[in-house]
């Protein structure tokens, strides 16, 4: 047996986020679907971060635990043959028994792209957030750097999370214009539910003048998501890494 640790992109537009799912089809299934139909196993992958319905991913990771004689570097060629064109395994390698890709990660790094244009772009609106306002970068950058640090993040954090602690740290936040976009990107050692999301959208409220980018340091103190921006649309966010100490 062998635990294979897969890296997949995935175009989120029509899934209902990364897990299995009882209505909807997620991620998760297509993938296991692919390894039934080539390994002849009944196989459970255990995803690194459940990201929602309409979310895309780069760096998404997976890990199967598998008897298998195809030779690791052949895998993604073997599961991206019966895989949909929207989901794509880029690498494969072996890692050790007691290795699980959540609680390994040592840092997840996610961009949001908000497309700045007077109107939409018909080509970008399933991988960006569009908003016609015009949009002050350098608030929004100056506001970001606010999350840098170890913080308690409840006030970004949507109902409905059962997590232990609302405390993480975040190694790097920007926002810059990478044309045609703006991309806020942020890495930590972990995120909350729909936290990117709504740090995001705070942001957003920053660059049409809502907020100040000072806002964020008392927003982050009062713990209350009430004070925080509106979270959001997920088609803006990729997860685009997750690194490990492998």
């Amino acid at each position: 047996m062998k635990n294979i640790l897969l890296t997949i992109a995935y175009d989120g537009t029509n899934y209902n986020g990364w897990q299995r799912q009882h209505n909807g089809i997620g991620i998760q299934e297509k993938i296991e679907e692919a390894c039934y139909k080539i390994f002849r196993q009944n196989l459970k992958v255990i995803g690194a971060s459940r990201t929602d319905t309409g979310v895309h991913a780069l760096g998404q990771r997976g890990l199967i635990h598998v008897d298998t004689n195809i030779p690791v570097d052949r895998i993604p060629y073997a599961l991206n043959s019966v895989l949909p064109e929207d989901i794509v395994i880029r690498d494969a390698k072996e890692v050790p028994e007691d290795f699980h890709p959540r609680y390994s990660a040592i840092k997840k790094t996610y961009h949001y792209r908000i497309l700045n244009e007077k109107f939409q772009i018909p080509q970008y609106r399933n991988i960006s957030a569009f908003i016609s306002s015009d949009l002050d970068i350098h608030a929004m950058n100056e506001a970001a750097q606010h999350f840098v640090g170890t913080h308690d993040f409840a006030a970004f954090c949507s109902a409905g999370s059962s997590v232990k602690t609302t405390i993480r740290t975040i190694y790097e936040a920007s926002v810059q214009k990478q044309s045609p976009f703006i991309t806020f990107k942020v890495a930590g050692n972990g995120f909350l539910y729909n936290m990117v999301r709504i740090m995001a959208g705070t942001l957003i409220e920053i660059g049409i003048g809502k907020k100040e980018p000072s806002d964020i340091k008392d927003i982050i103190l009062s713990k209350n998501r009430n004070l925080a921006g509106k979270t959001a649309p997920p088609q803006g966010l990729t997860l685009i890494e997750i690194n490990y100490e492998i």
